[in-house]
């Protein structure tokens, strides 16, 4: 058992999304699951979680990855820019995921120029790598009653400030 939440994520100003999960989420029992549907940019995931979100599905990071963008700790890494074209870095330094451990920038920039479906596979194999690394964070940092610590380095990391948390739009 547990609550499914829907119906945002449909175009409306991110305080308002953060707002209303607030909300929708302090009236359900907090023992039961709560699933936040379709939401699922690596901040939103972050934010949602501070707003007792407990689970979440979207197709945000294999839609990306089939378009050439990749997650990072910093943001986006977006391999249709010609930046990457002789780049022999990994997506991101560190990820132990497969398509980090034994391919480059510049190649994953080809596969996904020559419109390669393995430049998909790929890119997929990283971005559900890194949601699912960030998720384990996530629980880490709960469970060491640190989230807040996590939520500033989050954001410090992207060079970004991070909404108000108790922002309800």
């Amino acid at each position: 058992r547990g609550y499914a939440v829907g119906g945002l994520s449909v175009g409306e100003p991110k305080a308002m999304l953060y707002g209303l999960t607030q909300v929708t989420c302090a009236q359900l029992p907090s023992q039961l699951p709560r699933y936040l549907m379709g939401v699922g940019t690596p901040a939103d995931l972050v934010e949602c979680v501070l707003r007792g979100v407990d689970m979440f599905d979207c197709v945000l990071p294999t839609r990306n990855a089939r378009n050439g963008q990749l997650f990072i700790p910093s943001g986006k890494l977006n391999l249709r820019n010609a930046q990457y074209a002789e780049d022999t870095q990994p997506p991101q330094l560190g990820c132990q995921c497969y398509t980090c451990r034994n391919f480059t920038r510049a190649y994953l920039r080809h596969l996904v120029q020559a419109d390669e479906i393995l430049g998909a596979y790929l890119n997929t194999v990283h971005n559900l790598a890194y949601y699912l690394t960030l998720m384990a964070q996530i629980r880490t940092a709960i469970e060491a009653g640190e989230f807040l610590r996590f939520r500033s380095e989050f954001y410090a990391m992207r060079g970004e400030s991070a909404p108000l948390a108790t922002d309800v739009g």
